[in-house]
């Protein structure tokens, strides 16, 4: 299937085709301050889409733009900005393509239930078959070199949802990059793998 993306009114790109998933951008905030994103060169482009928001996503933006459920593998929020700060949004979209008997991922750093202040991940299991969360780090001195978090304590919350999500979703990656400066990445499949979850090696600046 070829690429493509789907715009509103406003030319925001809320939804992009990679390989045979449709991929859902639906905020540009972000829990963190990545030093190996390529929004932090300026760039918010995925292969040939340009992701940058200049509007509050909401969930009635985006369905009328997800097709036909049965032309996808999976339905994957992810973009330059954290899917779980923009939660009800979220929410009512998996809801839609859940009843029209799609699967969802979400793509995530981890932060969600430090963000809210709550356990989200009860309401994620409703809509949400697959979890890919972000690790990138074996230590919180690495985290915050790498990653440079907003909120305090972000690497110990992390490693808190690493460990709470296999009880909720079963099928749970969670990834480290090869390439980050004092990062052990076997450590981080460790950390992984203890935690019941599946390892998923991805090399430096390698997106999408």
């Amino acid at each position: 299937m070829p690429n493509t993306q789907s715009n509103t009114a406003d030319t925001a790109t809320l939804v992009y085709d990679i390989r045979n998933s449709r991929y859902l951008n639906i905020t540009g905030r972000c829990t963190l301050r990545c030093q190996f994103c390529p929004k932090q060169n300026g760039s918010k482009q995925v292969h040939e889409f340009e992701l940058s928001l200049n509007k509050t996503v909401t969930a009635e933006d985006v369905i009328p733009l997800l097709g036909d459920v049965t032309s996808f593998d999976e339905y994957v929020f992810c973009g330059y900005g954290e899917p779980t700060l923009n939660l009800s949004c979220l929410i009512g979209i998996a809801q839609v393509i859940k009843a029209r008997g799609g699967k969802v991922r979400v793509n995530t750093d981890g932060l969600g239930n430090l963000f809210h202040r709550r356990n989200i991940l009860p309401d994620l299991a409703e809509v949400v078959d697959s979890l890919s969360i972000s690790l990138n780090a074996d230590s919180e001195q690495s985290y915050q070199t790498h990653c440079q978090p907003k909120l305090a304590h972000s690497y110990n919350a992390l490693l808190e949802f690493i460990e709470l999500a296999p009880k909720y979703i079963k099928d749970v990656q969670v990834s480290a990059i090869e390439g980050l400066e004092g990062v052990n990445i076997d450590n981080c499949r460790e950390i992984v793998e203890r935690a019941g979850c599946t390892f998923k090696h991805r090399h430096l600046d390698v997106v999408g």
